[in-house]
């Protein structure tokens, strides 16, 4: 028997779709293009091929089906004329919405939030990840069962069963429900050995790396620590947040964390199930929020992000502003006139490693004014202290006495506090066999 050859899958033509956005009042046209724009890189990364769009203005939107009906059949005939399969709304449609819709153009109806999710899926590496995507996953489809399963819509009874008997689709339910809460329990877990991590990182200064999506951030965290992240042209190429010791020179070190990137528009519930990644924000002592300065629309991303940065609470944080890709810009111009803008700014080509010590050299000042001063002194013979305080902070000075050492030193306020303590324990002990009580102060006269 001759077998049949095997397609390749690069010989596989990509799904195509027709976009749809609407545009209420208030809304700017220009806005909802640059919605679309941005769904349209969205879906490319879907490996979805957008062959057209379609805009309405609408005062209010059509409860049944988003779009008017004149827009629903001007959809079909799209449908046929570009031989497409799949429609993409801009926003989150209803199940009835996505229902009448399905049944009217008889193709697939995609909104933001189901491609978003199918994305994050094909993206997602880890347990972790994983685990997120999959409790977003369950929590959007969970309304959205009725248009699934009504086919297998019938009743049930007997043993096993919850009473005299139960539909199917309240049998779904209840089973999404339930892995729901089997996966919010495995989040708290994986949420509680984030926590007891971090306990070990305190001394640490910690900086997170946030932007929107596709602004080079695992570019400059790879850059820094040689992290080996993920970095493909493409929105959300990373989920996971990767964090990492970054030298900035022979005195100074930070914990790095690289997080998801922000579009617009990113549903709520999406952020929800991603808060546990979200929490290196929460918990770093500077942002250091990365722009693509060579983007036309980066003033928009700009507020995105500060705006998802206030919903999760961090907005009082202190942030650095990088602005990367300086190497596109065709106007050099632009940058004077952004450091005018944007004060004590950044700007850097990660990929091209062009101003990368200026970013060092400001990470450096950053992490210098969170240092607080120190002294510590205690006898030779617990000369061993004197690399545990080298360690873990900038020796400013170091003298030797005839019955001791004395060290002056800035380190973070974990730092200092760890120093002052182990420095006091061990001169305690030694103290109990005859050893001179040291002088420990906390740097103020």
């Amino acid at each position: 028997m001759i077998e049949k050859p095997k397609l390749n899958s690069l010989d596989k033509k990509p799904e195509r779709a027709i976009l749809v956005g609407v545009i209420l009042p208030g809304h700017k046209r220009w806005d909802v293009e640059e919605n679309l724009a941005e769904l349209k890189q969205l879906a490319s990364t879907a490996s979805v091929e957008s062959v057209d769009e379609i805009v309405q203005e609408r005062n209010r939107l059509e409860p049944s089906t988003f779009i008017g009906k004149g827009k629903v059949e001007e959809l079909c005939g799209l449908l046929k004329m570009h031989d497409a399969t799949t429609v993409i709304f801009d926003d989150d449609l209803t199940p009835a919405q996505t229902r009448n819709l399905e049944k009217k153009t008889e193709a697939k109806i995609i909104d933001r939030s189901s491609l978003i999710l199918d994305i994050f899926a094909r993206n997602a590496r880890t347990r972790e990840a994983k685990t997120q995507v999959e409790l977003a996953q369950l929590k959007y489809m969970l309304p959205r069962l009725t248009r699934q399963w009504t086919h297998l819509s019938r009743q049930v009874g007997g043993i096993g069963t919850k009473g005299p008997g139960e539909t199917q689709l309240e049998t779904d339910r209840r089973l999404v429900r339930t892995r729901i809460e089997v996966l919010r329990k495995d989040l708290n877990l994986i949420q509680q050995r984030r926590a007891t991590r971090r306990k070990g990182r305190e001394e640490v200064f910690r900086a997170s790396l946030v932007g929107y999506t596709n602004v080079g951030k695992s570019t400059i965290m790879n850059l820094l620590s040689n992290a080996g992240v993920l970095v493909q042209d493409q929105l959300f190429a990373t989920l996971d947040s990767t964090v990492r010791q970054v030298e900035l020179d022979s005195q100074h070190q930070i914990l790095l964390s690289d997080t998801v990137g922000f579009i617009r528009k990113l549903p709520h519930h999406l952020v929800e199930s991603f808060k546990s990644t979200l929490d290196e924000v929460l918990e770093a002592d500077l942002l250091i929020h990365v722009v693509d300065s060579s983007h036309p629309g980066f003033e928009e991303q700009i507020e995105t992000v500060k705006t998802v940065i206030k919903d999760l609470g961090a907005s009082q944080k202190p942030m650095l502003m990088v602005f990367n890709k300086i190497d596109k810009l065709e106007d050099k111009a632009i940058i004077g006139a952004l450091k005018r803008r944007y004060p004590g700014s950044v700007f850097i080509s990660a990929i091209r490693q062009i101003r990368i010590e200026d970013l060092r050299n400001m990470l450096i000042d950053f992490l210098q004014q969170s240092f607080v001063e120190g002294k510590v002194a205690f006898p030779h013979r617990l000369s061993k202290l004197t690399n545990f305080v080298h360690n873990l902070a900038v020796v400013t000075s170091q003298e030797y006495t005839d019955e001791e050492v004395q060290i002056a030193f800035k380190a973070t306020q974990g730092n200092r506090d760890r120093i002052l303590q182990t420095v006091a324990l061990e001169c305690e002990a030694g103290g109990k066999n005859g050893t001179p009580e040291p002088v420990v102060s906390d740097g103020v006269d």
